[in-house]
Formats: structure tokens, sequence, C-alpha cells
């Protein structure tokens, strides 16, 4: 898996090595990276051990390289990153910015995919994916 990831305002590469790295900030403003995996769906991260955010805090994403916020204009709680998988097409990667919650979208032409134990929770996908069902019959 050789996905690349990158900022959707400055378009520099995010992917370093096997995370994608992320600037953050907690509601009480305090500052860190977050390391993510890279794979869709997998929620595995790392994080310095002295910085805390709670369940269901919600996280402020920044890109770490031009420090735009990251926040997806379909939703608040969403943050968008941009995908160029192996064959070089581009995917719109959507996922939650509240902390335990598992939501991500993978958005291209082929439609909507939808991964993570609360991905019903964003149902602008759920009905966009009908609407890509719709026009392709």
């Amino acid at each position: 898996m050789n996905n690349q990831y990158l900022c959707p305002y400055c378009r520099g590469h995010i992917r370093v090595g096997d995370y994608i790295v992320f600037k953050i900030r907690n509601t009480r403003r305090e500052k860190g990276l977050l390391l993510v995996h890279p794979e869709v769906g997998n929620y595995s991260s790392i994080k310095h051990p002295l910085f805390h955010f709670e369940e269901g805090e919600r996280i402020d994403f920044f890109c770490p390289l031009c420090l735009q916020s990251l926040d997806a204009e379909v939703d608040e709680n969403l943050v968008h990153v941009v995908m160029v998988d192996e064959l070089q097409t581009e995917h719109e990667i959507y996922f939650s910015r509240i902390a335990g919650e598992q939501s991500t979208y993978q958005v291209s032409e082929e439609g909507i995919k939808a991964t993570g134990e609360h991905s019903h929770r964003y149902t602008i996908f759920k009905m966009s994916d009908e609407l890509f069902q719709y026009l392709d019959n």
C-alpha cells in the first residue's frame, strides 16, 4: 500500500513513512502531533503520551506544512485530506475528528466507501452514495 496523502490546500505530502502526520489541537487549545495509520479504516495512531484528549472530544486538525485547518466543508465534525492511490487516482478522504469515533469515507468517481463502526452517523455520504447508485442505473 503506497497511497500518498496530500493537504487539499497546499497539496503538500503529509505522509511520512508508515504514518500520516497532522498538527492537532484539543479543546483546551493544547497543541501536538498525531501520527495516523494510512490504511483507510485502520484507526491506530500515535501521539505524545503527555498530550491528552478525552473520548468524544472534538479535535482540530491542521496541515503540518501550511497550517491550514483541515475542517471538511461537508460536515463540521469531519476532516478532509486527499489520497492518491498507486494508479495515481485521487480520492477525497473524510474522517471523524471526534476522539474515539470511527468513521471514514473514501470518495471518488467510483462512489463512496464508508468504513468504521460509527460511519452511519454521517448521512450526507449515505445519501450521496445512493445518488451515485441511482445515476449508474
